[in-house]
């Protein structure tokens, strides 16, 4: 319906075309993608450009347009002459004043919106009230990939869990090759991601873990890797009689379609709300589907409850 990017290979390009343009740097699993007379429109940078993408080399980071003023207004027209119904967001971590840009933007074009980032907006009251008192769904924050690294984490802890064993401390470490991680070589930009994945381990384990036990997050931009993530995952911990026992992986993923088959499902579950005029954050919807959602669920009980969601009205 509509796309907006900061990059001069994007902006003016129809969308067909823009989503194979650098920096992108994914598996092609699907060449053939037919035109559908969208171009891609120029939005704000705001935030969205760290200070590790402008010092990086140009062909792997992000070549931001000259861009005059862009306003919500500018934006929210866009949306309202497309007929938009839900907006999602993929913006780059760290990108507070870009996400809640484009969350007032969908407001205004009175578009659902997906939130794929870990900025807090669903989880965070203020911006729930926001999209409820508008009568729209926002759903949110911060996606758990169809296999990735926080889901397999959180797997293992509530194996430890269900089996009566203890878990005393443990690690996640992450190294990739796309834009993602190489804007997440800037330290400041990752509160809030380090939050979002730290916060969907400890809801699975038995008892919290001390925060000098637990260490989640991105480590290393690798060029080479491109889009594939690689996942270095520790637990340690005391099995019957106190004895100790320890459980490594190493996950290695294509970060980019990972995500995409939970973006599938909640654009379909965003539209499905707007249907129903259902508004503000979904718990149900949100817990399966990101590390940060409103309220925290075990993984099982999430599947079912988003299950239950959709399939809500349908005759048995």
């Amino acid at each position: 319906m509509a796309a907006f990017d900061i990059d001069r290979r994007k902006v003016g390009l129809p969308l067909a075309e823009a989503i194979f343009a650098a920096p992108n740097n994914t598996q092609r699993f699907f060449r053939e993608v037919p035109d559908n007379d969208v171009t891609v429109a120029a939005g704000p940078a705001l935030d969205g450009v760290s200070a590790m993408m402008r010092n990086s080399e140009a062909e792997a980071s992000f070549q931001p347009i000259v861009e005059r003023p862009i306003t919500v207004a500018d934006i929210a027209a866009v949306l309202k002459q497309a007929q938009a119904q839900v907006v999602i967001s993929f913006l780059p971590v760290g990108s507070e004043l870009a996400s809640e840009f484009y969350a007032q933007c969908a407001i205004e074009a009175g578009a659902a919106f997906v939130n794929g980032i870990p900025v807090f907006l669903a989880s965070r009251q203020s911006w729930a009230r926001r999209f409820e008192a508008a009568g729209l769904p926002v759903l949110g924050d911060d996606f758990k990939a169809q296999i990735g690294a926080t889901i397999v984490h959180r797997a293992l802890a509530n194996l430890f869990k269900i089996r009566g064993a203890e878990l005393d401390r443990s690690y996640q470490l992450n190294v990739g090759g796309n834009t993602d991680f190489m804007n997440m070589m800037d330290m400041d930009r990752l509160t809030s991601k380090r939050i979002s994945k730290t916060e969907a381990v400890q809801s699975a384990v038995k008892a919290r873990l001390d925060d000098n036990n637990v260490r989640i997050g991105p480590s290393d931009y690798v060029p080479w890797l491109m889009d594939q993530k690689v996942a270095y995952i520790r637990l340690e911990g005391r099995l019957f009689g106190g004895v100790a026992t320890n459980v490594e992986l190493r996950l290695s993923v294509e970060d980019s379609p990972n995500a995409a088959a939970m973006a599938l499902i909640a654009i379909r579950c965003a539209r499905i709300a707007l249907d129903r005029g259902v508004a503000g954050a979904i718990p149900d919807v949100c817990a399966f589907l990101f590390k940060h959602p409103p309220v925290q669920m075990d993984d099982q009980t999430a599947a079912e409850k988003l299950t239950a969601f959709a399939s809500q009205g349908k005759g048995s």
